[in-house]
């Protein structure tokens, strides 16, 4: 059974640091390319930030550009959200997501190339 288990979310003043994680336990998670979205309240799921396979290639919002450091540990099948300079308009729950075919080694910016998901953790920036 295939699970993604985010942890690190809470709340945190802005300008503060968080550092997210997702255990994977895909059999073929080095295959997978791995990704974070987030979403609002009362908001559509926005994409974050994804991680190709080989974590050669590397893809980030606009909106977290610069702030945010996705990176993946193959040998622990865990992929990791740092994320510096939070700023409340980034309170929003987190989800781990994980395309088990990234043949181009390319990465996926679409919620529909995401066959697992996690449950979420909740991320809140005060002001």
């Amino acid at each position: 059974q295939v699970q993604l288990v985010e942890s690190g979310g809470g709340l945190v003043q802005a300008g503060g640091s968080l550092r997210l994680s997702c255990a994977v336990s895909l059999p073929f998670f080095s295959r997978s390319a791995m990704a974070w979205f987030r979403q609002a309240p009362g908001k559509e799921r926005e994409f974050v930030t994804t991680i190709s396979r080989s974590g050669g290639n590397i893809y980030y919002a606009g909106s977290v550009k610069g702030r945010f450091t996705i990176s993946r540990d193959n040998a622990k099948n865990t992929v990791y959200l740092q994320m510096n300079s939070l700023k409340p308009e980034d309170t929003a729950v987190y989800y781990c997501a994980a395309d088990s075919s990234d043949p181009l080694d390319s990465g996926a910016q679409s919620d529909s190339d995401y066959d697992y998901w996690g449950q979420g953790t909740q991320v809140t920036v005060s002001s």
